[in-house]
């Protein structure tokens, strides 16, 4: 008896000692223009996660974010390249231009450091090729990060079209993004500024909101890319974006079916929602949940989005696992880089498409 007491206290030692070894994963934050910032400096103190350095040229907005979210001064640097070489972070969180992604890249990946940016990957395909490039050299992992990626009702989705397909094949999926506007919400001047700039985020709201859906059709579609994209963009309010479009509508077709992607700076409230049809049935999801009906003769049911596991509920979580080497990253993951190539591809086919008035195919 003694001797099994005794075995069972060695145990819970050894345990013990190792749950302490395991460190808080160390993060470092390139930039703070980026209105989403407060994810990350605000995020719950779980332990398992430590901000060590955040890099900002703007030395004024740096010490407002640190005294709004109680962080000392210390951990600020004026440059990307200085706050690696002092902090020594894990991987690095861009919280910059979506044009300043590639630099941010370009500093970490001979480092060793693994990125994580915010929507979308690139301006460009030419910097998302390059960013690849990078990647591939140094062996780093380089996610994207999107809100919608964290919805539970993600789940019901994936077992819908992914997993079991109990409504057939995905005929057609219409996926909604979007809000007031930027300024109409009240973005800081710093977001707003190159959220409105042609070069700094690639255009406006086709950018800011297409990326979304062209995320989630290329998770939906097993990492395929389309056949063809077709958009039509808008200037609804020139006065206020006088250098972007505001409203953009893309097309995505596939050989056995096609998405529609509704960006908008124009609706009367925010929305992040998708309506996807199968065969035999459709799902309306959203953060809260999703309305399944699965036959003609039978009612739609509504399903509460359930409660993630743990790292799937968390962005930092989720980067911190990757890296570890505690999850698998897959290709045809939201976060993954070879899906957020797939988006960029189709969002910069969508520009072109819209400038010139004519479908963009894709050559396969």
């Amino acid at each position: 008896m003694f001797k099994s007491i005794f075995i069972i206290l060695m145990l819970a030692s050894v345990t013990g000692q190792s749950q302490q070894k395991v460190k808080p994963f160390r993060i470092g934050v390139a930039g703070l223009t980026h209105g989403h910032v407060g994810w990350i400096l605000d995020r719950a103190d779980d332990g398992d996660i430590e901000i060590v350095g955040i890099a900002e040229p703007d030395r004024v907005l740096a010490e407002q974010y640190c005294k709004k979210y109680n962080l000392p001064l210390t951990l600020l640097y004026s440059s990307v390249s200085e706050m690696l070489d002092k902090s020594k972070p894990e991987a690095v969180t861009g919280f910059s231009s979506t044009f300043d992604h590639l630099e941010i890249v370009k500093a970490c990946a001979p480092r060793k450091i693994h990125v994580m940016v915010e929507k979308p990957l690139a301006v460009s395909l030419d910097h998302a090729r390059q960013i690849q490039a990078l990647a591939q050299k140094y062996s780093i992992y380089v996610l994207t990060n999107y809100e919608t990626t964290w919805y539970g009702s993600n789940r019901n989705v994936e077992e819908m079209f992914i997993k079991t397909q109990p409504l057939g094949k995905l005929r057609k999926a219409v996926i909604h993004d979007g809000h007031q506007g930027p300024k109409e919400i009240g973005v800081g001047k710093e977001f707003l500024d190159w959220l409105t700039d042609p070069v700094k985020n690639g255009g406006g709201a086709l950018m800011d909101f297409g990326c979304y859906g062209a995320n989630l059709l290329t998770w939906l579609k097993n990492g395929k890319r389309p056949l063809t994209v077709s958009a039509t963009t808008q200037q609804l309010k020139p006065g206020i974006y006088p250098r972007v479009e505001d409203e953009a509508t893309i097309i995505v077709t596939y050989p056995d079916g096609q998405g529609i992607i509704q960006a908008s700076w124009n609706w009367p409230f925010g929305r992040k929602d998708m309506e996807l049809y199968g065969e035999t049935g459709y799902i309306i999801a959203d953060r809260q949940g999703s309305k399944i009906k699965t036959a003609a003769d039978k009612p739609e049911e509504y399903i509460v989005s359930p409660v993630l596991e743990k790292p799937y509920h968390d962005p930092f979580a989720y980067l911190a696992a990757v890296v570890r080497g505690e999850v698998k990253l897959n290709a045809t993951d939201l976060s993954s880089l070879e899906n957020n190539l797939i988006v960029v591809e189709i969002l910069e086919a969508a520009r072109q498409s819209a400038k010139e008035g004519r479908v963009i195919k894709i050559a396969q």
